[in-house]
């Protein structure tokens, strides 16, 4: 069940623990807070609610940075979901929400309105105008309207803390095992399949033009991928390129995955498509049929890796 803060809080949802934060992601740090609030949740006989924001709060303030989110809100719906939310609460940042008092989020929202029981987040989580709330503001103030506070410390990987900002630099650098480490999971793009110019095809590698959205630019180049048609479930293998598409104009920001042994129809499909390994970067060629035994080469690569 998905509810925004301007719902009505159902009654059967009533008294939870929730787990709040960002979530973008929902990597290792961000399943230990909401596997914390879960089992809580369970001791007790109540519900457990894992509440978000979006859009993210960078985005409200910082309009003009550059896209970075890791997964949208159906993705986090789903994660959140299998690691036994009964419902996801999202928080629809504006400038209402920025300007409200940390102190009046606790007391108005999380208690009046939401009815929490109690409330679990990461030790550094920040909330309210001016980021003055914290894990200390909600302690204090929860005390007094009936809610209970727990903090989770950082989770480490490879010697340092598990964050967002850290996967995001792994794919940045085409790093997919990183990423998929700290996620526990491949990083995956999730959009509708669009009419594009029918390049691919032309060449014999038919692709399925994806739309980037808001999801963090990795480094552009060719990935070995799996897909899944939401639809169907249908699982895929192929390659993609993630870029601008150097051989051809204009240039054009798109995810274009190749599926193998696939002669369906995707138009107007929606599919998550997962990068599972980084195989080279964009390049121009002098011509297509330099492209084309490229492009035959990376197919093999990916079949070889993905199998």
């Amino acid at each position: 069940m998905r509810l925004t803060h301007r719902d009505p809080i159902p009654e059967a949802l009533r008294g939870a623990i929730v787990a709040l934060g960002n979530f973008d992601g929902f990597h290792l740090g961000h399943q230990k807070v909401v596997a914390e609030a879960v089992d809580w949740a369970r001791a007790e006989g109540r519900p457990a609610i894992v509440a978000t924001f979006d859009p993210h709060p960078v985005r409200h303030f910082a309009p003009h940075v550059p896209p970075f989110r890791l997964t949208s809100l159906n993705q986090r719906e789903e994660l959140f979901a299998a690691a036994g939310a009964d419902a996801m609460l999202v928080f629809q940042f504006d400038d209402e929400l920025a300007a409200m008092d940390a102190r009046d989020f606790v007391a108005t929202l999380l208690a009046g309105h939401i009815g929490a029981a109690g409330v679990v987040t990461g030790e550094d989580f920040t909330f309210g105008k001016a980021r003055s709330g914290n894990v200390g503001v909600l302690r204090d103030v929860g005390a007094t309207c009936g809610i209970e506070a727990r903090q989770v410390g950082p989770v480490k990987s490879g010697g340092q803390v598990v964050s967002s900002s850290r996967i995001r630099d792994a794919l940045k650098a085409g790093e997919c095992d990183v990423a998929a480490r700290l996620l526990t999971r491949p990083f995956a793009l999730r959009a509708v399949v669009q009419h594009g110019d029918k390049r691919g095809r032309e060449i014999g590698y038919p692709t399925a033009n994806m739309d980037l959205g808001s999801y963090l630019r990795p480094r552009f180049g060719i990935y070995a991928v799996t897909g899944r048609v939401l639809a169907t479930g249908q699982q895929l293998h192929g390659a993609a390129n993630v870029g601008v598409r150097p051989m051809f104009d204009p240039p054009k920001e798109l995810l274009e995955p190749h599926f193998f042994d696939f002669s369906g129809d995707l138009y107007g499909q929606e599919i998550e498509v997962a990068l599972c390994h980084f195989l080279r970067p964009e390049a121009k060629f002098a011509n297509l049929d330099d492209l084309m035994a490229q492009m035959a080469h990376d197919c093999d690569e990916a079949r070889d890796l993905l199998a």
